[in-house]
């Protein structure tokens, strides 16, 4: 198993304090709220069930900091939400690869773990606490922004399938901070500034409004009808409303394809199109965007 390896910055706005791993070590997970999630405080201290990369039973929600060197930081940070049905997550090909891809090529990535609301017996829902697990990563992504050389305003999303449903509600119905909270975290807006969806699931139930975050989908032609159809539909609402958005559709990709490290498919390169994206849209500087050598 990998070590955890800790490393101690001062967590000064949420009162945390956890630790900077340099770029051959694993970075910790940090708890989004240290006493425990509303809702789960009485299960925090279960310990998760891991199965080879997938993980289930989370009481503890938490993100795990993936971060460039200095020298190579772009300021852009991407929170990623790994599917599994709701019923475990597969930080595998949907998670911790694609962090450390992100932070080789200068960009931010925080791998997320979410309560899941289709385990057995799960009292967890979609709309409440995996969405409120979501709002508060972002949350705590955004009120670190300095310590973690993160622009705030260029802070976005990525979901895989089930992941997928929650960067797309993300964008869809994102709170504003409350300026009076005690809690420095939940004064941030939980808005993502891009949105990338990665065949997500429930299409049919995404709706697009002016002013929404701009989007990046991509899917495979082979996938179940709801996604490789549900999302040209998703696509021709993001037209009507004006927000940006660029659709890349593999036609010998099927579901779950994620990021494998390697591979030479035109699905596994989706992440450089998502690079070439974000420049296009200003919200990555390719200049400093060279991978780091090991």
């Amino acid at each position: 198993m990998t070590r955890w390896l800790s490393f101690c910055v001062v967590l000064a706005l949420s009162g945390l304090s956890f630790v900077q791993a340099s770029a051959a070590e694993t970075p910790v997970r940090i708890p989004l709220w240290v006493d425990g999630a509303p809702g789960s405080v009485h299960r925090m201290n279960e310990p998760e069930t891991v199965e080879g990369t997938n993980v289930s039973n989370v009481h503890h929600p938490s993100i795990t900091p993936y971060l460039p060197t200095p020298e190579t930081a772009t300021g852009t940070a991407i929170l990623i939400a790994p599917g599994g049905g709701h019923t475990k997550l597969c930080l595998g090909h949907e998670g911790d690869a694609l962090a450390k891809w992100f932070a080789e090529h200068g960009i931010a990535a925080f791998v997320m773990r979410y309560r899941l609301c289709r385990e057995p017996e799960s009292d967890y829902t979609l709309e409440g606490h995996a969405m409120d697990d979501t709002r508060r990563a972002i949350r705590m992504v955004r009120a670190n922004a300095t310590q973690w050389q993160i622009d705030p305003n260029r802070i976005g999303i990525v979901g895989f399938s089930a992941g997928g449903e929650l960067a797309a509600y993300a964008a869809m119905h994102p709170e504003m901070g409350d300026p009076k909270s005690d809690d420095p975290i939940e004064r941030q807006s939980s808005r993502p500034d891009f949105q990338g969806l990665i065949y997500p699931g429930k299409s049919a139930t995404f709706t697009v409004e002016p002013g929404m975050p701009p989007a990046f989908i991509a899917f495979g032609y082979h996938d179940r009808e709801d996604i490789a159809i549900g999302m040209v539909g998703v696509y021709l609402q993001y037209k009507a409303a004006g927000v940006p958005c660029e659709m890349h559709v593999y036609s010998n990709a099927g579901h779950g394809f994620g990021f494998r490290p390697g591979t030479t498919t035109a699905a596994g390169d989706w992440p450089e199109r998502l690079c070439d994206w974000l420049v296009d849209t200003k919200l990555l500087k390719r200049n400093t965007m060279e991978p780091t050598q090991p």
